[in-house]
């Protein structure tokens, strides 16, 4: 089968091959210790070559969503967040040392959507080994929880808002540890080097966009009932002004101790009491009408927490491979299940309609199969394998029609099993996660690539703010099934002690033949990550879109529910009255994800993208956006 846009993309790898050959021949290869020192690795640039993350001014860096050139890129969605880790680049860091840097940065500037009371996945491409790896730094439920703990005293689900909003929700961070670990075997400067533009924002301020703003009033209401939250987000009684400098002191002092004690600081001595105290007993104001749930996380969950350093998943696909996380999160085997089922249909020479009615089917199977088969591996019997295989995509593939539409709730395939054009089992709905969450991904001047997604689950989490800490903690419990999703049918995703639960995010790298890099990318969204992931990887390999367009075109989400996601650019276009001719019935969602991926040109240099409206917008920078000749 001709498939014109593989073609285009494929046609391309044989000129970067000379130049990452070149680039990758000596990539650093030491590692960065909480103390300071590093082993080998290559010499430290000159630090005078490094620019603030924030002017002297106070004025934030300048904000663009596409960015080429030399040395290095990131992409992330905040301005502040892109140049700290430009600015570790430009200090001889690596991709690793940038992502910890930016992540740390978002901490502070992008604190209701990730920081340290969260966790997240992080996949690294090491250019002198051609190897992906991965770290799984999701976070866990308290040893004492079982599968009612979201169950009310009569058995019944608690309301959703009462349980977010709660110690209840609050699982143990995984993001800290993260950092440790990726810096531990990967990265080339210690925690205390890389925290250092972010400590430098949280003590001198970030200014407030309008982004931050909303997502401050949207809070509010919860924000003003916890001190914490509302002295440290609610300056003066209300939500901060657009343009104003929003400082967070309590974090920068609690950065410093992780620059002291590494990331294993936040789960021993004080620290760790601190959380666990505000877990189990949420500090209220007076008189606020609200009575939190206390949660049961203690000071052993946090000392005996551990990421996992584990096999990405895979899948080949138009002679690409696919490189993402595997479960616990579900993104990497739903991505590449329906990647798998995309497979035999030519996409790059469908018109729209084909297109959008192949994706949106390919995705309404890969969430049946999710929601049946993907849990915590170290409590389910994950199939990751032979979800992943084509011949299973086959068996599934051929129960598309291109002339009707498949019924949602569709009921699962078996992987182990897989019978042409036949379900197994009863069907179940898909459960709802939160939409919040950022992801970045950065490249050096060696050919490392890290795509981080990183999270504390909804917008503003928890909602409580640990006291005299500067960080809020995650609601991620929340992301367990309360009750099995349909009476009688397995469930995976019910909460157990220790358990993680199941994710949608998926950080993704794609390489070619020889195991190069091509692009990678990732996204916020919830289970809509999954779909925002798959349709900017089929805009980009197969339509020939060039990333930042790929990025910025209008999306769908289908999750195997009765409607199907539908953003405004799509909304009122002819495309959507002839795919409801075929069945399709549609919601409209005014935004869907938030993109940001690194892309390796022919020439040699980077190409940083970002979104250009979505969430306010994205920040893409390189290290040196000279037309001609390469940095370092």
């Amino acid at each position: 089968m001709t498939r014109p846009a593989a073609v285009r993309s494929l046609s391309l790898l044989a000129a970067m091959a000379a130049v990452l050959s070149t680039a990758a021949a000596a990539p650093p290869t030491g590692t960065g210790t909480a103390d300071g020192t590093r082993t080998g690795g290559p010499p430290a640039a000159a630090p005078a070559t490094a620019q603030p993350a924030t002017a002297p001014s106070g004025s934030p860096p300048a904000k663009s969503p596409v960015a080429t050139g030399y040395g290095g890129a990131v992409a992330s969605v905040d301005p502040d967040a892109s140049a700290a880790g430009i600015e570790i680049l430009r200090r001889g860091g690596n991709a690793v040392d940038a992502a910890v840097a930016t992540a740390a940065a978002l901490g502070v500037t992008e604190p209701y959507s990730a920081g340290i009371g969260g966790g997240g996945y992080f996949v690294y491409y090491d250019a002198k080994r051609r190897t992906v790896q991965t770290v799984d730094g999701r976070e866990t439920a308290p040893r004492t929880a079982g599968e009612t703990l979201f169950l009310d005293e009569d058995g019944e689900p608690l309301p959703f808002g009462e349980a977010v909003t709660s110690g209840l929700s609050v699982g143990t961070p995984g993001t800290a540890a993260t950092w440790d670990a990726a810096l531990g075997a990967w990265g080339t400067k210690s925690l205390r080097d890389v925290l250092r533009p972010a400590q430098r924002i949280a003590r001198h301020g970030f200014t407030v966009d309008e982004t931050f703003r909303q997502q401050t009033a949207a809070n509010e209401e919860r924000f003003r009932d916890f001190p914490a939250s509302a002295e440290l987000f609610l300056p003066g009684g209300e939500p901060p002004v657009v343009g104003s400098t929003l400082r967070n002191p309590d974090l920068a002092r609690t950065y410093g101790e992780l620059a002291r004690g590494g990331g294993r600081a936040l789960y021993r001595g004080e620290l760790a009491r601190d959380i666990t105290d505000t877990v189990r007993r949420p500090p209220v104001r007076p008189g606020a009408g609200r009575d939190p749930r206390p949660g049961d996380l203690t000071t052993a969950d946090l000392r005996e927490y551990r990421t996992k350093r584990q096999a990405p998943s895979r899948t080949e696909y138009r002679g690409f491979g696919v490189y993402g996380m595997a479960p616990s999160s579900s993104g990497g085997t739903t991505v590449g299940e329906a990647l798998n089922i995309l497979e035999n249909t030519d996409l790059a020479a469908a018109d729209e309609q084909r297109y959008l009615h192949r994706l949106i089917e390919s995705s309404r199977l890969a969430f049946a199969d999710r929601g049946r088969w993907l849990g915590d591996p170290a409590f389910e019997d994950v199939p990751t394998r032979e979800l992943l295989s084509q011949r299973f995509a086959d068996s599934r593939e051929c129960l598309i029609r291109d002339d009707a539409v498949l019924s949602s709730p569709v009921a699962p395939g078996d992987p182990r099993d897989p019978a042409a054009c036949r379900t197994r089992g009863a069907a179940a709905p898909t459960t709802y996660e939160g939409e919040s969450t950022t992801h970045l991904t950065t490249a050096d001047r060696w050919g490392n690539v890290v795509a981080y997604t990183l999270t504390i689950e909804q917008t503003g989490g928890s909602g409580i703010t640990v006291p005299g800490r500067g960080f809020l903690l995650n609601n991620e419990l929340t992301d367990f099934s309360f009750a099995p999703a349909a009476p009688g049918v397995h469930d995976p995703n019910l909460p157990g002690p220790g358990k993680r639960p199941r994710s949608s995010m998926s950080p993704t790298i794609v390489l070619d033949a020889d195991r190069r890099p091509v692009v990678a990318l990732g996204s916020p969204g919830g289970s809509t990550i999954i779909t925002t992931v798959l349709q900017t990887l089929t805009n980009h390999l197969d339509r020939g879109m060039p990333l930042a367009e790929a990025i910025a075109a209008p999306r769908v989400s289908q999750r195997n529910t009765t409607t199907t996601q539908m953003e405004p650019g799509l909304w009122g276009a002819p495309v959507r009255q002839r795919l409801e001719t075929l069945g399709h019935r549609f919601a409209r969602n005014p935004e869907i994800g938030a993109v940001t991926g690194i892309r390796l040109l022919p020439d040699g240099r980077w190409l940083a993208a970002a979104e250009r409206e979505r969430r306010g917008g994205g920040s893409a920078m390189v290290v040196d956006e000279r037309k001609r000749g390469a940095a370092g």
